[in-house]
């Protein structure tokens, strides 16, 4: 096999209360990218449609994550070229560099014939992470390679598992169309927090993890409450607040910012409700004169998947 399509999903990380350690995918939106084996050594990238990014591989998402996998995969003749369909826009906050990073590993793993497992994959897209925002998180990468719900447990060593997600789980995103940098949303996150307030956040990552196993909606509603990085980053995104209280009348579970905004998710259970949220979010939304996108989405199980 000497080319290959992926599609590789958007996905909302921090999940409330876990920041930087709790992710999920989602069924759309998503980018498509086409990964081929290139005569050349190293990685280019060929074409970017959809967005002003880079096509200087250091410079892209996607040719850093590629060039991480190459210096494992310890053969300097091999070489991809990459185009990229960005359907996921920059500074949206549902994981747009994580799915580049994500779908380009990914792709070029199936043309390898699969020597790196899903979580070396994590590893190498997280590379692309880091020159998106400074940081090498994987709460975004993690689920769009794996799918389903993703619990970092740690970084040092690195440690990813796969969290149980019920069938009737639906989430839904409203995307403010204003762009708000995931290196500047660290920047204003204060350094030092209270012990109650740490306290309560473990109380309710603890309670989350428990909820999804157990397809307790009540316990996930309750334990979607972020006390630590909500309060600040909500004055990055117009009328968060009633957005948020509002679609919980409406039946959502809860929800919050998706990764450092501006984009926020409500997690609800069944379809029908998730699509009452998105009537909800439009009401709240289309007064303010922002322009701005819905998506409603199933939690997609799969991850990044070869579509050709």
């Amino acid at each position: 096999m000497d080319s290959i399509k992926v599609f590789a999903p958007g996905t909302v990380a921090n999940v409330a209360c876990g920041f930087d350690v709790v992710g999920l995918a989602m069924d759309a939106p998503g980018d498509e990218m086409i990964i081929r084996r290139s005569e050349q050594p190293g990685v280019q990238i060929k074409a970017v449609h959809g967005a002003k990014l880079s096509t200087d591989a250091a410079q892209n998402v996607a040719g850093v994550a590629l060039q991480a996998l190459l210096q494992k995969y310890d053969n300097p003749d091999v070489g991809f070229e990459v185009e990229i369909f960005k359907n996921i826009q920059p500074g949206s906050g549902i994981g747009s560099s994580a799915a580049s990073s994500a779908g380009a590993v990914v792709g070029a793993n199936h043309l390898l014939g699969q020597p790196f497992t899903p979580k070396q994959l994590v590893r190498f897209a997280m590379e692309g992470e880091r020159l998106a925002s400074g940081a090498a998180h994987a709460d975004n990468v993690a689920p769009a390679i794996m799918g389903g719900f993703t619990l970092v447990r740690s970084y040092k060593p690195l440690d990813i598992t796969g969290l149980h997600t019920p069938a009737d789980l639906w989430v839904t995103v409203i995307h403010p169309q204003i762009e708000v940098k995931t290196s500047d949303a660290r920047e204003i996150l204060k350094q030092k927090v209270l012990m109650t307030d740490a306290i309560r956040q473990w109380g309710n990552v603890g309670a989350l993890v428990a909820g999804l196993y157990q397809e307790n909606y009540g316990l996930i509603s309750r334990a979607l409450e972020d006390v630590i990085v909500e309060p600040v980053r909500a004055i990055l995104i117009p009328a968060f607040y009633e957005l948020k209280l509002k679609c919980k009348e409406t039946g959502a579970l809860g929800g919050g910012i998706s990764g450092s905004g501006p984009s926020v998710f409500m997690l609800s259970k069944g379809e029908a409700i998730a699509r009452q949220v998105a009537a909800t979010m439009d009401s709240v939304y289309a007064p303010l004169g922002v322009d701005y996108k819905v998506h409603v989405s199933p939690i997609n199980k799969e991850g990044v998947k070869v579509i050709s």
